[in-house]
């Protein structure tokens, strides 16, 4: 059964070329659908095929994601910035809605019958959202940054300034302390905070940016009411996301390569199937 929102976004006329979608003056508010677990399954099955269908974005788009991942590694190491390593990597989650939007677009152009050739990816460039989608991703790396803080306030906190050189002890000191269990358990509980934050604004919002000719604010406000029709679901989206983000992360992060397309893609089919067209 489908709900309506009072929503008032400045364009809601797809893209039928593929182009820019055109301001129109007055249009009906997105309809919510209520989705379940088999809508997730089928997304996910959708954004895998999406994936094997054009594998050559990944070398685009997604190995500088692992790679990134490899240098702060190193950098971690080299400049005692230890602690600061895994929120690093946790908290590239919280800025992949963002980081995919090349990918959302490359979905919906091939759901369109259209080119859908790697260089299409920058056409969000080109979208009349592009402000908007700058400024949602800009909610995003603010909460990336301010997880950062948080985690780094909370280590301090637990284990003073110092850091041990050798990344072994340092971490048999979080794994046998403690006040590294303590850092472990409170750190994660603060982490998954931020995570549903994230899931819940970005949710449906950066695919519907690109879909629809909205502001921030609708798109956001839209990923709220999603979420809130469909609670169940989409915490149980949460949970796939986060597991196959672990398992992605082993080894090096390089599982990454191709859980992050595969999510990117899936994400646009869990908007098709919870906003009506």
């Amino acid at each position: 059964m489908a709900k309506a929102r009072a929503l008032t976004p400045k364009s809601l006329r797809p893209r039928a070329d593929g182009g820019p979608a055109p301001v129109i003056a007055t249009v009906a508010p997105p309809t919510i659908l209520h989705i379940g677990p088999a809508d997730l399954t089928d997304a996910l099955r959708k954004g895998l095929d999406d994936f094997w269908a054009m594998p050559s974005h990944l070398l685009f788009l997604c190995l500088i994601y692992p790679i990134a991942g490899l240098y702060l590694g190193r950098l971690a190491v080299g400049f005692d910035v230890l602690p600061m390593l895994f929120p690093l990597a946790a908290g590239f989650a919280l800025i992949g809605p963002f980081a995919a939007i090349g990918l959302y677009e490359i979905s919906r152009r091939r759901e369109q019958g259209l080119d859908t050739s790697w260089r299409h990816a920058f056409d969000v460039l080109h979208s009349p959202s592009r402000a908007a989608i700058a400024e949602l991703g800009g909610v995003l790396m603010v909460l990336f940054l301010v997880w950062l803080g948080v985690a780094l306030i909370l280590y301090r906190s637990m284990f003073g300034d110092e850091v041990p050189r050798d990344p072994i002890d340092f971490f048999r000191e979080i794994f046998t302390s403690r006040a590294g269990w303590t850092l472990i358990v409170v750190g994660n509980a603060i982490g998954f905070v931020f995570a549903v934050a994230t899931l819940v604004i970005g949710v449906i919002s950066f695919p519907m940016l690109l879909d629809r000719n909205v502001d921030a604010t609708t798109a956001i406000r839209t990923s709220l009411q999603a979420v809130k029709a469909n609670p169940g679901t989409m915490a149980l989206w949460g949970l796939i996301v986060a597991g196959l983000l672990v398992l992605g992360s082993i080894p090096a992060l390089v599982g990454l390569a191709i859980v992050m397309p595969v999510l990117g893609h899936a994400t646009w089919h869990l908007y098709r199937k919870v906003i009506a067209r």
